[in-house]
């Protein structure tokens, strides 16, 4: 009767360890997941900071353009301020001629290059409030993500205390629990987040198939650990309560895996019996009509004499 108790305080131990276990499982999962809530919001100011340096660099470069037009822009002006200048000390044809041109020519760069240095400034300046758009957004994200962070990291905070209270209550209990038990009845509930299942009707509350008859005597038992030969739970016996009907096979019709052998065994022989039965019946049936044609042929040479 002590054996009994004692195994009853280590089932109870291992029930108390599975509710530990399975809250502590949930917890490190939520711990592992909160990083990834918040990669989208990293993905996002990762590709706006990256497309901020990039159109940075074609800012930069479409202002080093701008520049570069407008020296082009105040020599042409230059050389077509001269031209008209000259005009007035001009005393050939020839002369005029080459200040017409060199006035002409001048002027008609100029005109191009206003029209150039007004395009690019207007592609200039849409940038600039593109850019300016984009310092602003990018402050936004960053102060979202930092406060999500502050408040992920609290949640953390908070998961953590939680957990290093269960490992405590998790330690207590170990003492009393076997270690290789404890080892397998881990992996048990990382697997199925439950390690002990009760025993109803002689079938098993995890996987509900129905157990060998004798095996199931044992668990009723209690004198050791039995994990289910299906599903790899712990199983503990839990008695019908009163008035309660059992509405499974009884232990006599479930039998057990051995029965199970011996009946498929006794199967074959029957078979054989059968086969052998026929076998035996047509050699019978063979040799009767061998003596049935011998007379025949009788009555015919008698006949014939």
């Amino acid at each position: 009767m002590e054996k009994t108790l004692d195994m009853s305080k280590v089932f109870d131990n291992l029930e108390k360890l599975q509710g530990i276990l399975s809250e502590k499982y949930q917890i490190q999962a939520k711990i592992q997941e909160v990083p990834k809530q918040l990669s989208s919001q990293e993905e996002l100011l990762s590709r706006l900071k990256k497309e901020y340096i990039e159109k940075n660099s074609k800012y930069e470069e479409l202002k080093e353009k701008i520049n570069g037009i407008k020296e082009e822009l105040e020599e042409a002006v230059k050389n077509r301020e001269e031209g008209e200048k000259g005009m007035d000390n001009i005393s050939t044809h020839r002369e005029y001629e080459a200040l017409e041109k060199q006035i002409s020519e001048a002027s008609a760069k100029e005109a191009d290059l206003r029209k150039d240095l007004q395009k690019e400034e207007k592609i200039f300046a849409e940038l600039d409030e593109t850019i300016k758009a984009d310092e602003s957004w990018i402050k936004s994200q960053e102060k979202d993500l930092n406060e999500a962070r502050a408040s992920l990291d609290k949640e953390t905070g908070s998961l953590k205390k939680q957990l290093a209270s269960l490992e405590k209550k998790e330690e207590s209990l170990a003492p009393n629990i076997d270690p290789e038990i404890k080892y397998k009845f881990e992996r048990i509930i990382l697997r199925n987040n439950e390690g002990i299942v009760n025993v109803k009707n002689g079938v098993c509350g995890g996987c509900h198939m129905i157990l060998p008859a004798q095996f199931a005597n044992e668990v009723r038992d209690e004198n050791e650990i039995l994990f289910c030969p299906y599903c790899s739970r712990i199983l503990r016996w839990q008695e019908t309560k009163d008035g309660e009907e059992e509405t499974y096979f009884t232990m006599e019709d479930a039998g057990s895996l051995a029965d199970l052998d011996d009946d498929l065994l006794d199967g074959e022989e029957d078979d054989e019996d059968i086969e052998n039965g026929i076998d035996e019946n047509k050699d019978d049936y063979v040799d009767d009509d061998d003596e049935d044609e011998e007379e025949v042929e009788d009555e015919e040479e008698e006949s014939e004499e």
